[in-house]
């Protein structure tokens, strides 16, 4: 039988089961090498932290005194775990994007298993979604990683999530500051000896995952900081709150956490909008990798997340095009079957894209991203060779024989022959 019509059966045959469970740990036959599942098992705690004394951006008047209460934060926490006798499988209950319908995930993580410290301290990965989404929406990506030696904490933003989705207003003053009270808090646990994630994490080797608004605080907190002509905006929050991340404040920057050492921004939402300039996105020097659809209407691609990556000058990047795919891609897990079997499908695009599967997009993220961290957090300089590619992935010559590439191969590192059609990897250097 010809390779590529048996990876097409088992794909299907894999792809109607998963559908039926609502898989997040599905790995096609045709992903890319650094896809796959790593060695660890995954154990998964839920956990909710308070930042007290917070602006409460809901409840601030314009030209009024600001109001202040307490912020909590929901978080699910991922890491390597010994589950002894367990099976790896576990679910999670997860409202979509129509908050009227609840979704069963399914993937392989163990609730509440113990640690498994002996590969501890592993480096810190903080997931932020965007607007409106939930802490489950990258929850292919938290096992994942965590398979891998990463422990991995998910955000449920508060006035941002499906369920509680506010003014728009809050998710912009407060996305970056979640950011970071995220990371100190995982700092705490591990540095609390009466918690489960007791030296299980190393809060100084972090790296923040941002898709959409997550990517817009995530550019903000790498050093873009928003542009002064922004801040007094009738869009901008009340009473010019959002000088507290702008350029022109000479505070920004002292605020910023210098234990973030890497950023992964999918889609970052706000270049279109006129939230940074040039001059702004120069003040990044965290290294960067930008995934995008070059058809994202939401964030934008020439005028948006092309723009951010051409203007941060300042910094190591890349940047990841997905062709003709808009701006669903590489995050969100695929479309659920409590949507897809529903009367009304409200929401059903916030899964899917026009031309690209949801389940290859996340594999391509999945890969990537593994090689990005790897380097980046544990100076795993092996994982170059799967980020010095040449540009276009369709110019690539797959050429080998009996298995054994020779001097003609020029095809991506990890993917299979005609697996990297349609994507293009663009690298800068600081000062390009």
């Amino acid at each position: 039988m010809p390779r590529i019509l048996l990876i097409a059966i088992l794909f299907l045959t894999h792809a109607f089961t998963a559908a039926q469970e609502n898989r997040i740990d599905i790995v096609r036959p045709d992903a890319p090498d650094l896809a796959a599942f790593g060695d660890y098992d995954i154990g998964v705690r839920t956990v909710q932290f308070t930042d007290s004394d917070r602006i409460d951006i809901l409840n601030t008047p314009r030209g009024g005194e600001a109001a202040l209460y307490d912020r909590s934060l929901t978080v699910e926490i991922w890491y390597p775990a010994d589950i002894g006798s367990s099976v790896p499988a576990g679910t999670y209950s997860a409202i979509t994007r129509n908050p009227a319908i609840t979704a069963t995930l399914s993937g392989r993580a163990v609730r509440e298993a113990n640690v498994d410290g002996s590969g501890a301290p592993y480096p810190l990965v903080i997931i932020s979604h965007g607007y409106p989404g939930n802490r489950y929406l990258l929850s292919h990506l938290g096992e994942n990683l965590a398979s891998k030696g990463y422990v991995v904490a998910s955000i449920d933003h508060a006035e941002s999530t499906y369920d509680d989705q506010q003014a728009f207003t809050s998710t912009l003053y407060n996305r970056p500051l979640d950011q970071r009270f995220i990371l100190d808090s995982m700092a705490g646990l591990a540095e609390d000896s009466a918690s489960f994630a007791y030296q299980l994490l190393d809060a100084d080797r972090t790296g923040v995952v941002g898709y959409s608004m997550g990517g817009y605080g995530l550019v903000n907190n790498l050093g873009g900081g928003y542009s002064d002509e922004i801040v007094p905006s009738f869009m901008a929050p009340p009473n010019e709150l959002l000088h507290e991340h702008a350029t022109g404040n000479p505070d920004y920057r002292d605020g910023l956490d210098d234990r973030i050492l890497a950023g992964f921004a999918v889609a970052p939402w706000g270049m279109n909008a006129g939230f940074w300039r040039p001059e702004d996105l120069a003040g990044i020097e965290v290294p960067t990798f930008y995934l995008a659809g070059s058809v994202d209407t939401v964030a934008g691609y020439e005028n948006g997340v092309r723009a951010i990556f051409e203007n941060a000058i300042n910094s190591e990047r890349y940047l990841l095009t997905f062709i003709n795919a808009g701006h669903n891609a590489g995050a969100p897990y695929p479309l659920p079957m409590e949507i897809l079997n529903a009367e009304d499908q409200t929401g059903a695009g916030h899964y899917t894209d026009p031309v690209w599967d949801t389940v290859r997009m996340n594999n391509i993220m999945d890969h990537f991203m593994t090689a990005y961290f790897d380097l980046h957090l544990k100076n795993d300089e092996s994982k170059k060779v799967y980020l010095d590619l040449i540009e276009n992935g369709a110019d690539g010559v797959f050429s080998e024989s009996q298995g054994v590439r020779d001097a003609e191969h020029t095809y991506w590192e990890g993917f299979q022959q005609g697996g990297a059609v349609g994507l293009r990897l663009e690298h800068r250097e600081p000062g390009q």
